[in-house]
């Protein structure tokens, strides 16, 4: 298969699109006073346009490769319509940019340039320097809309994060939904706003200084809405298992490609996105000469012009091939997320290690190792897969590793969708989190993390009556892989997915961030120091170190030099007094001492003090918590 567009540096897009001087190869675009529709249906004979709700059918003229185009000159922005298939039935535009009734209903005409951008001098966003918060806008904010959520940018921009990632917004089914299983790709969905209330968004972002990321799913399509096959049945393949549905077809006819080739560059053109969080890619399957991602990576580079944009995988088996370059047959994403990380921090954490956490014990050679070398596994056997894991990633520098203990996936994925400030002590997490935030992997924050939210977030999804018992059930049965949630009592207790309360109860209360305030500032402190301390902002793991101390206590050094090393010493079990301490790396510089940066276990965060570590009586290491020390010139 060739690439859509061409070799790497080629600048045209689609030939389709050229023919036709439209934005997008198919869907409805006003142009000239008109309304321009054009879709791809192979194996149909005649497509009609019908708008509503007058029920007017227009027929499209057929051309060569199985596309159906033509104009209509009396529409205008808001008009509805759908289109007619071989004197049947009629259903919604596959790249309708709004469906104001849902995935169901009929499409609307929006003209994506009425919106006034204040955004001309944005320049982008880089793969190095970036705070990640992960965040889903039904529930970020109790209205879970995108003008409730502007109001809360400058509280995010004051924190010190960089970059929004917003959970998928593709149009789907019901009243409420985490969004993966969208049907509509190229219609924000109606549940958030119109789709300029989503690009006013972006624009507030911006002029924060945040980037905006959205999380895209090109592995699947939702069950309940999605009508492509009524167009195509090309777009799925059965030639691989897919663990949410059909696979789709990427190596058959060169529109299923172009389809979400084109949607990767949409978000970036017409929403002004910078960049993408690919879901689940180890599902996308693509024997082509050339990957499917690799030539969406392509097109948001091409799509982004003079801004910079940022790409961010998730990849279950760690295949580093999807940061490797193109000239190298790699896909050239910029960062990738770490599970291994944030498996290590939770078996830490809660002392559990079942299910998926099995091949982990949240000792301190994991997070020595994880920070320094990616991914702890890198091919290694995996006994929970039974198979081996990972691929080597001992030359990846560590921004683009991407490193999280909280996310909406494993937060969900207990018994009642507790945070972890619910479920582990504060002290470890203050520790675990000075870790997180200071290491040079690039950190992500989960919404409401920052001042630990109470909300719980739980899986909800809002579908008919028997998908959702389908659905419920298939929830229940994936949280049996933990022992301690196959309990019948605990089995009882799940709430179910489709319940209106259990999407409620996950509604961010931001008036917790002053009632956390300690929690708030302990975050905006070490985002601080991250961002003005050019040791920690480097990112650099090779200059970084680490030493085991104890069974539960380890140190990493940065060795930059002089006054510009910085030590940070973690204890996650009890009280360590280190003496002897034949440990190099707790020496400071030639002519320094250790002076106090951080603690974690400062009054102001919620602690209860920290004596001085190093001292005549050598090294005494408070238990749970974690300090940073820099080196300060002795006095002669």
């Amino acid at each position: 298969m060739s690439n859509l567009f061409g070799e790497e540096n080629s600048q045209q897009p689609p030939e389709s699109v050229t023919k036709t001087s439209r934005r997008l190869a198919v869907g409805a675009e006003l142009r000239g006073g008109e309304a321009h529709f054009r879709v791809w249906a192979p194996r149909r004979t005649r497509i009609e346009v019908v708008i509503e709700p007058e029920g007017e059918a227009h027929q499209l003229d057929r051309e060569k490769d199985g596309y159906f185009s033509g104009s209509i000159n009396h529409l205008r922005a808001g008009s509805l319509y759908r289109f007619r298939v071989d004197d049947g039935d009629s259903y919604p535009d596959p790249v309708a940019r709004f469906q104001p009734d849902g995935p169901h209903g009929p499409s609307q005409i929006v003209d994506p340039s009425a919106y006034q951008w204040s955004d001309d001098n944005w320049k982008g966003v880089a793969a190095h320097g970036q705070v990640i918060y992960e965040m889903h806008i039904g529930t970020f904010t109790p209205e879970g809309t995108w003008r409730a959520a502007i109001q809360q940018l400058p509280h995010l921009a004051v924190l010190g994060i960089t970059l929004l990632e917003v959970m998928p917004v593709h149009e789907f089914p019901g009243r409420f939904g985490w969004g993966y299983d969208g049907v509509g790709l190229f219609a924000p969905t109606r549940l958030y706003g119109s789709p300029d209330d989503l690009r006013a968004f972006v624009d507030a972002a911006h002029s924060h200084g945040l980037g905006v990321i959205l999380d895209v799913v090109y592995n699947h399509f939702g069950p309940d809405g999605n009508f492509l096959r009524q167009f195509s049945p090309d777009y799925f393949t059965d030639k691989y298992p897919n663990d949410w549905g059909d696979a789709i077809n990427f190596e058959g006819p060169s529109p299923v490609r172009e389809f979400f080739v084109e949607n990767a560059r949409y978000w970036i053109e017409e929403f002004h996105m910078d960049g993408l969080r690919l879901d689940a890619t180890q599902q996308i399957f693509d024997a082509s000469d050339i990957h499917i991602l690799a030539d969406i990576t392509r097109a948001v580079r091409r799509a982004g012009g003079k801004r910079e944009t940022y790409l961010v995988a998730e990849n279950e088996r760690q295949d580093v091939r999807l940061l490797s370059p193109h000239s190298e047959g790699g896909f050239a994403i910029d960062s990738m997320w770490n599970d291994d990380f944030h498996h290590s921090a939770m078996v830490a954490l809660t002392g559990r290690n079942d299910a998926y956490y099995t091949d982990y014990f949240g000792k301190p050679q994991e997070f020595i190792s994880s920070l320094k070398w990616g991914f702890l596994y890198q091919g290694q056997w995996y006994s929970w897969q039974d198979d081996r894991r990972g691929t080597p990633s001992l030359d990846v520098d560590a921004h683009r590793m991407v490193c999280f203990i909280e996310n909406h996936d494993q937060v969900a994925n207990s018994a009642n969708g507790d945070r972890l400030g619910r479920i582990t002590d504060p002290g470890t997490l203050r520790a675990i989190t000075t870790l997180l935030l200071l290491a040079p992997a690039t950190p992500m924050l989960f919404q409401g993390q920052e001042f630990s939210s109470s909300a719980p977030f739980l899986y909800f999804a809002d579908h008919e009556t028997d998908l959702a018992q389908k659905v419920s059930e298939g929830r229940r049965d994936f949280l049996r892989q933990f022992r301690n949630l196959a309990t019948l009592e605990i089995q009882a207790e799940l709430t179910d997915p489709h319940s209106p309360e259990t999407f409620e109860r996950c509604k961010l209360d931001h008036q917790e961030r002053e009632k956390n305030r300690s929690t708030y500032k302990m975050h905006q402190d070490l985002l601080s120091l991250r961002r003005t301390d050019t040791t920690f902002s480097s990112q650099r793991s090779d200059v970084m170190h680490g030493a085991i101390l104890s069974d539960q206590s380890f140190l990493l050094r940065f060795l930059k030099g002089g006054l510009e090393d910085r030590l940070i010493v973690l204890n996650l079990g009890r009280d360590l007094r280190f003496n002897p301490s034949p440990e190099p790396l707790l020496a400071p510089p030639a002519g320094c001492r250790w002076e106090l940066l951080f603690s974690s276990e400062m009054p102001e965060y919620g602690g209860i003090g920290t004596p001085q570590p190093d001292s005549e009586d050598n090294w005494r290491i408070a238990g749970r918590a974690a300090i940073v020390l820099n080196p300060v010139l002795i006095r002669k």
